[in-house]
């Protein structure tokens, strides 16, 4: 649900969204020109599942909290936290992959949102594999599926990488006669972790940035054909009218840039050893011990 308290993470069903979101939605006023009306919480929306999603999320939670703003974050599929933003139900998304990833997305909600800019320079979808692995490129994977258990580990259904690795992956590089087991980031990851503890090979979707770059001896497969299109920017897209109601809030948000040493050792710290703690608190220690960044997020003037 969308808490209208600081510091709340919710953790939600798809249509407990919808339900919510529509609930808030008719209680929110709405500005004469019709853009969603400023509330005294800045409501972000986190994509369920896209783990540096939730880092770019959360750390502007804690870093605007920190000076005087309420937030609060609701986690979903990222169709509806786009509806979400589209309606003004919420007010920020801070992971959209353009040109290529989400450009559905933006399709269909690109005229009643607005995009503050780029925070990651080269989002890269991949299909990875153990680096001990016997290839090295796509082109290979086929003729060598059964080293691979003839399954290729996917994440949810919903996602851009999945799309792509269906429309235009496994055709372009004849990989039908293997089965692409679409489950969730999570439950990928549990897959990842045992093949490696194991000592199996696998391959599985993957992008960057991403914790497990670091965590695990992994490479890329290599993408000669470019199925996976060129590398995209992730940005932040707002709720129309944003701008003009937060526009020092704005302005930071289109500044912050993240490099791939940034978000591989955050997500390594928050989702890998310390994945029992609570995301909000491993976040604000990470951020805590790594001032550099978040100075990054520092508002001019604070509220």
């Amino acid at each position: 649900m969308i808490s209208r308290t600081t510091r709340t993470v919710a953790l939600t069903t798809t249509i407990a969204v919808s339900a919510v979101l529509t609930a808030c939605g008719s209680d929110e006023a709405t500005n004469v020109d019709g853009t969603q009306a400023q509330s005294d919480t800045i409501a972000i929306g986190v994509p369920a599942g896209w783990d540096e999603g939730v880092l770019i999320s959360t750390m502007t939670a804690v870093t605007l909290e920190d000076q005087g703003y309420e937030v609060s974050l609701t986690d979903g599929d990222i169709g509806m936290m786009f509806a979400g933003v589209s309606t003004g139900d919420l007010d920020l998304l801070m992971e959209v992959a353009l040109p290529t990833l989400h450009a559905n997305y933006v399709n269909a909600y690109g005229d009643t949102t607005e995009d503050l800019g780029y925070w990651y320079e080269e989002n890269i979808s991949n299909i990875a594999v153990n680096a001990d692995a016997p290839i090295d490129s796509l082109e290979e994977l086929a003729a060598n599926a059964d080293v691979f258990n003839n399954e290729i580990i996917g994440i949810d259904g919903g996602a851009g990488i999945t799309r792509l690795t269906q429309e235009d992956v496994i055709p372009t590089y004849g990989l039908e006669g293997m089965e692409f087991k679409i489950s969730s980031t999570a439950a990928m990851l549990a897959e990842l972790d045992g093949a490696m503890a194991e000592g199996r090979d696998i391959a599985f979707t993957l992008w960057v940035p991403h914790w497990a770059y670091a965590a695990y001896d992994i490479k890329n497969l290599e993408d000669p054909e470019l199925a996976f299109g060129e590398p995209d920017q992730l940005h932040t897209f707002a709720r129309d009218g944003f701008t003009a109601d937060y526009p020092d809030v704005a302005e930071m948000i289109g500044g912050v840039h993240l490099t791939e040493d940034d978000l591989s050792s955050a997500g390594n710290y928050v989702m890998n050893t310390h994945a029992d703690r609570d995301t909000f608190t491993a976040v604000a220690e990470w951020l805590a011990d790594n001032p550099d960044v978040k100075e990054r997020f520092t508002v001019n003037p604070a509220p």
